[in-house]
């Protein structure tokens, strides 16, 4: 059992009908902050709980649900006295699987109206038998929010039969480790975690041991004295007045029993051990018993990297058939759950990566910063970090002293995974530009990159001037086809030696730029005199 796809109208960052497929292991959802990541964890929480920021929304309902884009446009139709339809906001969430509870939940009360279709809808809407006292009030023109005492919350199965988190057979766990739901001094996930583990007869024992306590609670002499003196002062009522243990309920333990991790309360623990110890909870959950749905939030948040590891080992190894959907701004925990999991948020659109030749290697050398490539606006790809340096002088120079980051633009320092990169970019159309040494073969390159040459998003930037000398160290020819001994050319020896502060001849020149290649490009990052760059290094930085 699990969730097919889920489609998002109206819901804050989401306008109109917003859809996304999921696969049934694992989902990595990466996008730039208010890309709608959270909001689409929020969005498939509430339609399998009703519940939002740890409370049922039918009584917590808030103009800020509704996008922001929908609402202005409907208090303008109003203020303008055009007859405007109340905005809704809906979600639907399609499920699949075999599982014989999934055949009472299906039905056409859902936007696509296909009898076949299993799942849930959950909807904001407005309640038709405020008729007339809404028209009364758009008579007025005086409405500056969308007027929520006249909507009503709808939760329903495709079946339309009313939906309870009763008879809902999917659940989901909503892990945030930024945040902490507390209720009566225990976490309210935890709590309910702790709770499914335990048996019927184990769920027998807690009750009658809280019992006894209640019992022990009120033989205990100083609470009979303080009881005694309650009753007498009290005037609230003619019947006697007592403290005790809450046992209003058969399961009143529930809300009253604390969860410790090594005798510390769970909420006095750090906030990423109780990332981990959430997951691992529901990781191990009886299967047949709760097909949970995992939701995890930027699980990167207040854990250390071996923590991190951990986690993520735990998710990527669990045989437990569960379902998770995580959001990232981790490159490492993409790297590490597959990067053929990938669903990238982009300006409401979404990309999905499949059969990526490239996943392996970043899944086992999970330190590239893939998501730097994925969530910026261009890239561009170097070899090493002096080359890195002297790419953002270069943009420095040719846009008024701003960093390519300011332009939303990155310079990523990639090794020898060019091509791990460019199958990462083109799969998700990202633009890019490369630039890279010729090392004196230029047919090569043309080989090495012929499936990215004619593409309309990277661009392959290097020097079809193929250099030569006379130079050798250490008996072996010297390069003159890298960045360094191209920069010797386009500025000589003289520009060189001034930003160095030395008094190198033309080899001495080469040789010191080869041997301190990290130093000499933090000078030219840091001088105060421009150089004058090969043209590969401007096609680069180029627009």
């Amino acid at each position: 059992m699990h969730i097919e796809k889920i489609k998002i109208k109206n819901f804050k960052c989401f306008q109109d009908w917003f859809e996304v497929e999921f696969n049934q292991g694992i989902n990595i959802i990466v996008g730039n902050n208010e890309a709608g990541k959270s909001t689409l964890l929020e969005a498939i929480h509430l339609c399998l709980t009703g519940m939002l920021n740890g409370k049922y929304l039918r009584n917590e309902l808030s103009p800020y649900l509704f996008n922001r884009k929908v609402e202005r446009d409907y208090l303008d139709q109003i203020a303008a006295g055009v007859a405007a339809v109340p905005p809704e906001i809906h979600i639907e969430l399609y499920l699949g699987g075999t599982d014989a509870a999934l055949e009472n939940l299906h039905g056409n009360r859902n936007s696509e109206k296909r009898d076949a279709a299993r799942g849930l809808a959950f909807s904001i809407e407005f309640n038709p038998e405020y008729n007339e006292p809404y028209g009364e009030l758009v008579k007025t023109r005086e409405i500056s929010s969308i007027p929520l005492e006249f909507y009503h919350v709808q939760w329903w199965e495709f079946s339309r039969r009313a939906a309870t988190a009763r008879t809902i057979p999917i659940k989901s766990a909503l892990i945030d480790s930024a945040s902490t739901r507390v209720q009566s001094g225990s976490d309210l996930y935890i709590s309910r975690i702790v709770r499914d583990l335990l048996s019927e007869k184990e769920r027998v024992s807690i009750s009658q041991a809280h019992r006894k306590l209640k019992e022990a609670f009120k033989g205990d002499g100083n609470v009979k004295d303080i009881n005694k003196r309650l009753s007498e002062a009290s005037k609230i009522s003619r019947n006697e007045v007592s403290i005790s243990v809450d046992m209003s309920s058969h399961n009143a333990w529930e809300n009253s029993l604390m969860t410790y991790i090594n005798e510390v309360p769970f909420h006095f623990i750090g906030k990423g051990e109780q990332c981990i110890v959430k997951t691992r909870l529901a990781l191990s959950s009886k299967k047949n018993a709760e097909a949970t749905v995992l939701l995890i939030e930027e699980p990167e948040n207040h854990l250390s990297h071996s923590k991190l590891n951990q986690l993520i080992n735990d998710i990527s190894t669990d045989n437990s058939g569960k379902q998770v959907i995580i959001t990232t701004h981790s490159s490492f925990v993409a790297n590490k759950l597959g990067l053929d999991h990938l669903i990238l948020l982009r300006q409401a659109r979404v990309t999905r990566i499949k059969d990526l030749d490239a996943s392996n290697f970043f899944q086992k050398l999970a330190g590239y910063d893939t998501l730097r490539l994925v969530l910026s606006k261009k890239s561009i790809l170097v070899e090493g970090d002096s080359d890195e340096l002297v790419v953002q002088r270069a943009y420095m120079d040719a846009h008024g002293g701003k960093l390519p980051i300011d332009d939303e633009i990155d310079v990523i320092s990639v090794g020898l995974a060019f091509l791990r990169f460019l199958e990462l970019a083109d799969r998700l159309k990202i633009p890019v530009a490369v630039m890279t040494d010729n090392d004196g073969d230029v047919e090569a390159l043309h080989t090495k990159y012929a499936a990215y040459e004619n593409s309309e998003h990277i661009k392959i930037c290097f020097d079809p001037v193929v250099d030569t000398g006379a130079l050798e160290v250490k008996g072996k020819p010297f390069n003159y086809n890298t960045l360094e001994p191209k920069l010797v050319k386009q500025n000589g020896v003289d520009a060189l030696n001034a930003l160095f502060k030395t008094k190198h001849e033309i080899d001495d020149i080469h040789k010191f730029m080869k041997r301190k290649k990290t130093e000499c490009a933090l000078a030219i990052f840091s001088s105060e005199t421009r150089l004058k760059y090969p043209k590969f290094v401007l096609d680069a930085i180029a627009e």
